[in-house]
């Protein structure tokens, strides 16, 4: 069974202000003992090029993905290529899954209260999505995956379980175990995932943790109205989305406490 995360953010996410680089993400997940790894943007699909070696290094599979917005709902695409960044409406993406049969759609945090979540959306294009997310934000007393559990028993869909990562501290908590052979690349991984050949290993965060991860994320959005991300020296600095050199602990955005 392969431990993969599919559905993760780093610097380079055009919409998100995240306070890690790619880098840092690969070191983190490999330090967990993760076997794979999709880093799915905001709109973006990330030019893996720089990284793909440096991961393999640490025995992680880089998925290509993107958490590209549908008709104003998210939508994670993994292992497309990047035409999945042209995908602006649903019969795009019947388009994109005909032309690319080794593609995964999955239906991130579809019924939690969010206007990029699918919803009704998700009913209305059942037979697009090849799986659903259990997201890891939720607690014992306040779980917004229920109803995505239910629809995935009523349509026999498989479910994945993702982090969502934001912050790295997420990684680990929420995540999927694949049966697939040790070694297997990001169509086996794919292909495994569709044939519902996966579980969910989930665990809730306490109150506490949710109320800093949504604090830290929300000011750090806020943050990006104020300027560029201080750099270790307090001096203004780029996020590092691909040197292999960043290897350094996370970096925080000013207003994170």
């Amino acid at each position: 069974m392969l431990k993969v995360e599919l559905h993760s953010h780093t610097a380079d996410d055009p919409l998100d202000r995240i306070p890690y680089s790619t880098i840092q993400l690969i070191n983190r997940a490999a330090a967990l003992k993760y076997d794979a790894l999709a880093v799915t943007l905001h709109d973006r699909q990330l030019d893996l090029t720089n990284v793909q070696d440096y991961a393999a290094e640490r025995g992680i599979v880089l998925i290509p993905g993107i958490e590209r917005t549908i008709r104003g709902k998210h939508v994670l695409l993994l292992n497309f290529h990047s035409d999945a960044e042209t995908v602006d409406s649903f019969s795009d993406l019947a388009a994109l899954k005909r032309s690319q049969p080794g593609g995964l759609v999955v239906a991130p945090h579809p019924y939690f209260p969010l206007p990029s979540a699918l919803w009704g959306l998700l009913e209305d294009h059942a037979d697009l999505f090849d799986a659903a997310e259990v997201n890891g934000m939720f607690t014992e007393s306040v779980d917004f995956n229920a109803p995505t559990r239910r629809w995935a028993r009523a349509t026999r869909t498989p479910l994945v379980g993702n982090g969502d990562i934001h912050r790295l501290t997420q990684l680990g908590t929420t995540y999927s175990l694949v049966d697939a052979p040790a070694g297997a690349g990001a169509d086996a991984i794919c292909a495994a995932v569709a044939a519902g050949r996966v579980e969910v290993v989930a665990h809730p965060h306490s109150w506490s943790t949710v109320g800093r991860l949504m604090s830290e994320i929300v000011l750090g959005n806020v943050s990006l109205l104020t300027g560029p991300v201080p750099g270790p020296s307090g001096r203004a600095s780029a996020p590092a989305g691909s040197s292999p050199r960043d290897t350094g602990a996370p970096r925080r955005a000013a207003v994170c406490s």
